[in-house]
């Protein structure tokens, strides 16, 4: 099979006719929950002639792209929609943001599947809807849709609310090591990147991470608001989705999961700072249905890697403490590969796989 080139950069992105159509590996299937639909629909008129909008109108005519933010408001993928929304406005004009919450992004999955062919239906997705599949039962997969971008990087964040008893991260271990069934922790859904790394972190300590006291939520407004009602001892969430409670003094920030301290929060320790041996990068991006042609597919993906370029995009990294992550094209698609086998693994040793 003839491989195209990558449009991970700004090159250019090659004949569209000339590559092969891209399909995700099959996960495990996962179990359904609770949807919420939630559209907000930007006031820009319809213009498809920005940079890119010309081959744009050519595959979508005059209809407007519509993205799914497969999470209830407030958390990361609900984030990087909007965020998305603003950003492809000079470009691709009006777009639609909804919300499907429910299992990790995998109920939201369920029904952009069935929305196989039509090149208007865009889905954010990443590491937590990988986590989400392996950890869960699902008639459908990633392999029914079709990958476009990876955009951004995103670190977590362990936290206690402000009146919280514990004021470090060495606070955390003891009281994982003498009891982890005690140690409420309140994150993201089941199989996330939040649950990965409290296992992670419990694992590290020399905890049994299948005895962990996790409570799954399916957007990190609830995640936040169990840790500040006092029901978790611990949250773990992105730092886009915990800044606003950090800067108010609502919340204290503990650790950051990367490798080095962030710019975004320079007076908080890493994991590894703190002696807990643990690290993980979460991610987000964006795919297509299934079974859109390879024009569609190429004039889909011109677009985001153009919208990474624009001021408003680069704006919102900086304002959301996001990684600039943008990668396309083959390398892409072997990125994510390594990714199902890397949280497949990960998910086995703390006891979800």
């Amino acid at each position: 099979m003839e491989q195209r080139r990558s449009t991970a950069v700004a090159d250019d992105p090659g004949d569209p006719a000339a590559r092969p159509r891209r399909r995700w590996h099959r996960f495990v299937p996962l179990v359904a929950a609770v949807v919420a639909t939630i559209a907000v629909v930007a006031t820009a008129p319809v213009d498809t002639t920005g940079v890119g909008g010309s081959a744009l109108r050519d595959v979508i005519g005059d209809r407007q792209l519509r993205i799914m933010a497969p999470a209830a408001p407030g958390g990361g993928w609900d984030q990087t929609s909007r965020e998305m929304q603003g950003a492809l406005r000079e470009l691709a004009g009006r777009t639609e943001v909804y919300n499907v919450a429910g299992a990790g992004g995998t109920i939201g999955l369920s029904q952009f599947v069935r929305r196989a062919g039509d090149p208007t239906e865009l889905m954010t997705t990443g590491l937590i809807m990988i986590g989400a599949v392996e950890a869960n039962d699902s008639p459908h997969s990633l392999a029914e849709t079709t990958p476009l971008v990876r955009l951004t990087t995103d670190y977590q964040v362990v936290a206690v609310a402000a009146d919280s008893p514990i004021s470090d991260m060495a606070g955390v271990v003891a009281a994982m090591r003498s009891d982890i069934a005690a140690v409420s922790i309140s994150g993201g859904s089941a199989g996330g990147a939040e649950q990965i790394l409290a296992g992670l972190i419990a694992k590290a300590v020399g905890a049994d991470p299948a005895r962990m006291s996790y409570v799954a939520h399916s957007g990190g407004g609830e995640a936040l608001t169990t840790l500040l009602s006092g029901r978790s001892t611990i949250g773990i969430s992105g730092i886009s989705e915990l800044m606003p409670q950090i800067e108010a003094g609502t919340v204290r920030a503990l650790a950051v999961s990367s490798p080095e301290r962030l710019p975004a929060l320079p007076d908080v320790p890493t994991l590894r700072e703190t002696g807990v041996d643990a690290e993980l990068q979460n991610w987000r991006g964006v795919v297509a249905t299934a079974d859109i042609s390879p024009e569609q597919e190429q004039a889909l993906e011109d677009l985001l890697v153009n919208m990474t370029r624009t001021d408003a995009w680069r704006e919102a990294l900086a304002r959301r403490g996001w990684g600039d992550a943008t990668l396309a094209g083959p390398e892409f698609e072997e990125f994510v590969r390594s990714e199902q086998d890397r949280v497949s693994q990960v998910l086995d040793e703390i006891g979800l796989g």
